[in-house]
């Protein structure tokens, strides 16, 4: 990447710049390769944060799916960490996770249930998982709340085997003007769901897969305690990379912890012979990143301030904008032959967009994934009938108290006295694109037009090729669209 004119002497947010057109031979987005240029090598470069409001098997599974990754946050229990994990790993590659009722399940709780993801429909199954009926909102809109889902469900199910090829799950259901089919194995147990736009995507999306062919999850872990017994843990739980977390990565403490990390992961490695890389974080600077480096980290998280709970500028004055922390520390990862995650500060897909051609191997969503069908909360109506989400910092009193749940009543008081960030913000699920995918789709297809302007087919050329310049705050506000005349 270079500048349009001389690189400022200040330092630049994402709405400070903006990229210039090059002279392209790239005809179509689908020409471009989003493979993460990270050392995973994910077919889409996204990273759900390790937030407890974000990231658990629901978004573990569907970030996969679609070539991306989630992270499990630190403070869950190991064992409950290793359960979801398998149960990802579990999960087809392909088809989406159905949300299963028996046949005497309310139509009250069904209907929560349904929320808990984009396709809208429940499964009705027996106790050996075969597939008796489909409930939606429709079917059970007019009946009463204490009903059961035998009694509302349409058995009229467009059934395939699981090895039926998205492209011809497509056609069945546009033969049969059906919005969903149900994937069963060879015993007519229930396998997945697939939706028509599921079988377009999984036709543009390539998952993000192990060795052995199952979806992929990372696992954050905190620098306190026993740090070879918790690595040991994640690592053993099948986690396909370790994410060292803390708001400050640049001290002492990182730096100790890191080195314990790599000997745990170096030790499994010789045991198992699979190589799990270590990501460390957070820094804004080239020489954290060196120092992190010489600890033991292959890839860099980067940022400090940037997100939308976090209030660590406003209280402390620390912290780097985003667009100049990714741009400097993605050119010293690179000298040594490593990369950066640009983790927080993203709003829009210009920014996930000019992260990546600043530099950054991947880029690491939090709060824009927090308000979708698949985070973690529960989906709330407030008085208005608008869905939300409630999300929070990871330094916040809400998460400081989760995190210490463990500790004495004064210890925990202590903690809470020193508190960073949300404890509590409603992310509203937009009406347009209320699940993940949703958001995966508008993201990725603006990397891949800006891809198509900077005339690069993959990430390292986008990088490589990209020009930005510096504008006024009138100048972004020129780029925003108007959803009504003036």
């Amino acid at each position: 990447m270079h500048f349009l004119d001389q690189r400022p002497s200040y330092d630049l947010t994402y709405n400070d710049v903006f990229m210039v057109p090059s002279r392209s031979n790239v005809a179509s987005r689908l020409d471009v390769d989003l493979t993460s240029a990270d050392g995973l090598a994910t077919p889409t470069p996204l990273v759900a944060a390790n937030m407890t409001a974000v990231s658990g098997r629901r978004m573990a599974e569907t970030m996969a799916r679609r070539g991306g990754l989630a992270i499990y946050p630190q403070d869950i229990p190991s064992e409950v960490v290793a359960a979801s994990i398998g149960k990802v790993k579990a999960a087809s590659p392909v088809f989406d996770i159905a949300v299963t009722v028996s046949p005497d399940t309310t139509v009250g709780e069904t209907l929560l249930l349904i929320s808990k993801r984009s396709h809208g429909v429940a499964v009705v199954i027996d106790d050996d998982r075969h597939v008796l009926g489909l409930v939606s909102p429709q079917d059970a809109s007019s009946s009463d709340r204490f009903a059961q889902a035998k009694d509302v469900m349409a058995s009229d199910v467009t059934r395939v085997t699981s090895d039926t090829a998205p492209a011809d799950v497509f056609a069945l259901l546009s033969e049969q003007h059906q919005e969903i089919a149900v994937a069963v194995d060879p015993a007519g147990r229930l396998v997945g769901v697939m939706t028509m736009k599921g079988a377009l995507r999984s036709g543009i999306y390539s998952p993000a897969l192990d060795d052995q062919g199952r979806l992929r999850a990372g696992v954050a872990v905190g620098i306190n305690g026993d740090i070879q017994a918790k690595v040991h843990a994640a690592l053993n739980a099948q986690a396909d990379v370790i994410v060292m977390d803390t708001a400050h990565g640049h001290q002492e403490k990182m730096i100790s912890a890191l080195g314990r990390a790599r000997e745990a992961r170096d030790a499994f490695t010789a045991e198992t012979g699979r190589h799990v890389l270590i990501v460390a974080g957070n820094v804004v600077t080239a020489t954290g990143c060196d120092d992190l480096i010489d600890a033991g980290a292959d890839i860099l998280k980067v940022g400090v301030g940037p997100g939308a709970m976090c209030t660590t500028r406003m209280q402390t004055g620390v912290g780097r904008p985003q667009f100049s922390a990714v741009l400097e520390c993605a050119e010293a990862a690179r000298e040594r032959g490593k990369a950066v995650w640009a983790d927080g500060g993203v709003r829009h897909p210009r920014d996930v967009a000019l992260a990546l051609a600043a530099g950054a191997g991947s880029v690491m969503i939090g709060s824009w994934f927090a308000g979708t069908h698949e985070s973690t909360g529960d989906q709330l109506t407030d008085h208005q009938g608008r869905s939300y989400k409630e999300s929070f910092g990871m330094a916040s009193a809400r998460a400081v108290r989760q995190r210490t749940r463990e500790q004495s009543a004064y210890q925990r008081a202590r903690a809470a006295m020193f508190e960073e960030g949300i404890s509590s913000s409603r992310m509203y699920l937009d009406p347009r694109r209320p699940g993940v995918e949703d958001l995966i789709d508008w993201i990725t297809s603006g990397v891949r037009s800006s891809c198509t302007y900077a005339g690069a087919r993959s990430l390292p050329e986008f990088a490589d090729r990209a020009v930005v310049g510096v504008q006024s705050g009138s100048g972004f506000e020129e780029g925003r669209p108007l959803d009504q005349s003036w």
